[in-house]
């Protein structure tokens, strides 16, 4: 079953659902599949960043996070600080699980079919070039932040799923599913992104063992091993050349979703469903929640007027909550126009306004993508401030236009325009 069929199925549940005993196992896994779930987790988290930011555990959070741990084998010696770790190592995981669903999308699932992939590739598009001009302009006059442009561009599903969640009755099922493509996509091209932008200049040595490497993933699955660990020790490897040749680490997770195999002859369960469904609470109920806890801590005592006036800020707010808005909406209302794309009657252009509007949450990528854009710790502060408030601000209206557009929409269409039943 692919994640938009997992999606659609919760949503059946949701509308219908049944006793669950509680703390029971079958309470405690649904509560780890669900989505929503993981996005209240990552705001619980964010919320505590930030509180402890602004009490007196912020000095000790910034010791512990500046903390030197050492790690290797043999010669090989890796001392780094503890927020090192979490942005080279568990990230990895992330990229992992975002690159194991991506091929389960386009193997079997939504991603598979071309005529269904066009839609959302093109809006997804839309919502990532529309941004990054947005963010361009804003910041004309500053170059040293140009680097940043990619930092509004990205979607946080967990998050804007957890919105559509909250006014789950109000958003019809093909917007959610239509949002879910959205942010596949959306992955896609940070993961692209990330490797052609945000090098650190390419050493061709080490890329060439990482070319064998990726070699001896392709011929792991070429002979059908579905054990994990040949795939993670040649992952490792991938890591270590990645990290000392320029490319970003993150991308060696992609590397090794991509060659774990889909299906095996013979066999009825799917390896790489079975390594989802391993991975998915470790990287919702701990990586995630840990990365947005290092990363999130915006310290109030710092921000000023011009801090929030500053051009690095309005670029990261303008770009999320404006940029999301009119590359997607607009985008996918063209193809529309143009017989391009077709929805459910039960999806109005108000619901895709909606989505285009929550696909605008952009914490927890965005926040990774501007460590990676400027590194510097003079610039993180108006990052930070850029990402959380241009999120909550396209969550709080993506909530309010799912929950109050229709009504809205009624009363502005028979005690104004004097007509019913009006498209909009």
């Amino acid at each position: 079953m692919t994640e938009i069929e997992e999606v659609a199925v919760e949503i059946v549940e949701t509308a219908a659902p049944k006793r669950v005993r509680w703390f029971s196992k079958a309470w405690f896994e649904k509560i780890l599949n669900n989505e929503a779930t993981s996005g209240l987790v990552m705001i619980f988290a964010m919320v505590a960043a930030i509180v402890c930011a602004n009490t007196a555990a912020r000095e000790p959070v910034h010791r512990f996070l500046q903390t030197t741990m050492t790690v290797g084998v043999g010669e090989t010696l890796f001392s780094k600080s503890i927020e090192w770790w979490v942005n080279d190592i568990l990230m990895v995981f992330f990229f992992l699980q975002v690159g194991l669903e991506l091929k389960r999308e386009m193997t079997e699932g939504f991603l598979s079919d071309i005529r269904q992939v066009f839609v959302p590739c093109v809006a997804a598009l839309g919502g990532i070039c529309c941004p990054a001009i947005i963010y361009a302009v804003v910041n004309n006059g500053s170059p040293e932040y140009m680097h940043g442009w990619a930092i509004p561009t990205a979607t946080d599903i967990a998050f804007a799923v957890c919105v559509l969640m909250l006014v789950g009755k109000h958003v019809p099922q093909a917007a959610k599913i239509f949002l879910l493509a959205i942010a596949i996509f959306d992955d896609l091209g940070a993961i692209i992104i990330i490797a052609l932008f945000y090098n650190q200049g390419v050493y061709l040595s080490l890329l060439g063992y990482a070319c064998i490497a990726t070699f001896v993933l392709y011929l792991l699955n070429r002979m059908h091993v579905k054990a994990f660990l040949p795939y993670l020790m040649m992952g490792v490897v991938l890591w270590y050349c990645f990290l000392n040749g320029g490319i970003h680490t993150t991308i060696a997770g992609v590397v090794v979703a991509m060659a774990y195999p889909m299906r095996i002859e013979g066999e009825r369960e799917s390896p790489l469903n079975g390594l989802m469904k391993i991975l998915k609470p470790w990287v919702d109920f701990f990586i995630l929640p840990v990365f947005a806890f290092a990363s999130a801590g915006l310290y109030f005592g710092g921000v000023t007027a011009q801090t929030f006036t500053h051009t690095l800020t309005l670029g990261i707010i303008f770009g999320l909550f404006f940029g999301k808005q009119i590359g997607i909406f607009f985008t996918t209302w063209a193809l529309i126009k143009m017989k391009i794309a077709s929805f459910p009657k039960a999806v109005t252009m108000l619901d895709l306004y909606g989505v285009a509007v929550v696909a605008g949450i952009g914490f927890t990528m965005a926040l990774f993508v501007g460590k990676l854009a400027l590194p510097g710790e003079a610039s993180q502060q108006e990052i930070r401030l850029g990402v959380i408030c241009g999120s909550v601000i396209s969550a709080l209206w993506g909530a309010v236009v799912f929950h109050y557009g229709r009504r809205w929409k009624n009363w502005f269409m028979t005690r104004v325009l004097k007509r019913e039943n009006a498209p909009l």
